[in-house]
């Protein structure tokens, strides 16, 4: 398969934050704890030169433990602050609202040598489509301040959030890349659903994710739904549906819907806690 995904509002998205960057001290970039590396987008690091740095591994409680505390050692041998959450709990905010001030300490200081008090600290919230950036907001926010839903490309423009006296947050859309050098990342990005499903063969993508846990998490699918063992992937989507009563009329096996629970199953974290990418590969 092949996976490109960039709509016109991503080009004027970014065009944005290259305009409003200057307003800027510190870049909070979520990514997905599940797929840490393939879900930054590699223009951010440019975007985001000389300014302090933050990286939230958003949905952390979908991910094996071991590797969130891997990713996390990684992102902070590279300069980083980390944390790992879960944007939907709020009880993990006020850690986060320390980091931010860690984060920024130098110009805080900075201002405080020139005389200047109670500046707020100004926050740019970026990442790629579908990471939670928006619930994220919410939950630092303490208020619904920000659109959410569970498809790409809900937050369409800029929206600055004024969360107390301390900091203020700068919300952007999610945007990806012109173009994936590497297809492993879009079909990783498919599989948590950053790329609108609408544009994939969700067949194909569910026969894959079925092929990547029969490699690296061996007996999750025959837990779940009840099936036995194959290396056939196809026939282990058929096994679904029988499974789950995904029928046509005349009984055929609906493949389709089966692959469309299979993938809700994944993203929602009821196959299990599950990490697709670490830190040796890079």
């Amino acid at each position: 398969m092949q996976f490109q995904w960039y709509p016109g509002h991503m080009t004027k998205a970014k065009r944005m934050m290259q305009e409003n960057i200057k307003l800027i001290d510190l870049v909070i970039e979520l990514v997905d704890a599940r797929i840490p590396l393939a879900s930054r987008n590699p223009d951010i690091d440019q975007l985001a030169q000389n300014k302090a740095r933050m990286i939230i591994l958003n949905k952390a409680d979908l991910a094996e433990e071991k590797w969130n505390a891997a990713w996390e050692s990684y992102f902070r041998e590279k300069g980083f602050e980390v944390v790992q959450m879960n944007s939907r709990n709020a009880g993990k905010m006020k850690s986060v609202h320390a980091v931010i001030q860690e984060a920024c300490k130098e110009k805080i200081e900075r201002d405080r040598k020139r005389g200047i008090l109670n500046r707020p600290v100004r926050a740019m919230v970026v990442g790629i489509p579908n990471v939670g950036k928006s619930t994220f907001i919410n939950s630092l926010a303490g208020k619904a301040c920000a659109k959410t839903g569970n498809k790409p490309g809900v937050t369409k423009g800029k929206q600055w959030i004024r969360l107390n006296k301390q900091v203020e947050l700068l919300d952007t859309p999610g945007i990806l890349w012109p173009k994936f050098e590497d297809q492993s990342v879009g079909l990783r990005l498919a599989f948590i659903g950053s790329i609108k499903d609408e544009i994939v063969n969700r067949e194909e993508l569910a026969a894959e994710l079925i092929r990547f846990l029969n490699t690296s998490y061996p007996g999750v699918l025959e837990e779940k739904y009840q099936i036995q063992p194959s290396e056939d992937v196809y026939r282990l989507l058929e096994e679904i549906a029988l499974s789950r009563n995904c029928l046509l009329k005349g009984s055929e096996l609906d493949t389709g819907k089966a692959s469309l629970l299979l993938l809700d199953d994944f993203r929602g974290g009821k196959l299990g806690r599950l990490t697709l990418e670490y830190p040796a590969e890079v």
